[in-house]
């Protein structure tokens, strides 16, 4: 799950109208924002697979019950909502940013092979194998986009041109970068998958930072 990831974040903008983009993002996708970090300290290990028929198998998730075992999800994200909230006191956003780190969790169980683990300390693992199928999987992850874009787009009003043309511009990188790892080969290293994952995840969140404050909100646009 990719784009998937971040449909979650734009139609969470209905709920958590004064949350910034870059916020309700980085909670589907905080998992995944912890995974590469602890892949470079060696916590939790991936091995990669040559290219073959189905891009979405080029990894074999060894270990990674600490970023993304349903407990360490729950924690992470009780945390980061628990951290947003005593920034901002903003209470609309706590439960959207919590549900939104572990609907991670939920759509990975979705499409990964039995690879997805239950808690850090027990050997169970689920998967129910949405992978298998690319067609299936590229149809469901693309209906998921189509819906977050149209639910960001009407509930959120560009203020200007860069609101305007950011919001574009972040949703054809995400969807070149979607259709790049459909028809890419796998990273040569685990390092350099690691750190591609570290850099994208910054570049999206500064461009979602800056486009999302270029954008009036529900409040505003029925003002106006």
């Amino acid at each position: 799950m990719f784009i998937g990831h971040f449909a979650v974040g734009f139609a969470s903008k209905r709920a958590a109208p004064r949350a910034s983009l870059a916020v309700l993002i980085a909670a589907p996708l905080l998992a995944d924002i912890l995974w590469p970090v602890f892949l470079l300290a060696r916590i939790e290990h991936v091995e990669i697979l040559p290219a073959g028929d189905n891009p979405f198998l080029t990894l074999s998730f060894l270990s990674y019950p600490w970023s993304h075992s349903l407990v360490m999800v729950v924690i992470w994200g009780a945390g980061f909502a628990g951290l947003y909230y005593t920034l901002t006191r903003y209470r609309a956003a706590v439960p959207v940013i919590f549900c939104g780190v572990l609907s991670h969790w939920v759509l990975d169980v979705v499409t990964h092979r039995p690879d997805m683990p239950l808690t850090p300390w027990t050997p169970q693992l689920i998967g129910f194998g949405l992978w298998n199928s690319v067609p299936a999987t590229v149809a469901v992850e693309t209906l998921m986009f189509a819906i977050g874009i149209w639910v960001y787009s009407t509930t959120t009003r560009a203020r200007d041109r860069i609101g305007r043309w950011g919001w574009w511009v972040l949703v054809v990188l995400l969807t070149v970068a979607y259709a790049g790892n459909l028809g890419g080969t796998p990273p040569p290293t685990v390092p350099a998958l690691a750190w591609t994952g570290i850099i994208a995840t910054v570049i999206i969140s500064l461009l979602a930072w800056w486009l999302d404050r270029h954008r009036a909100g529900p409040a505003e646009v029925l003002r106006s």
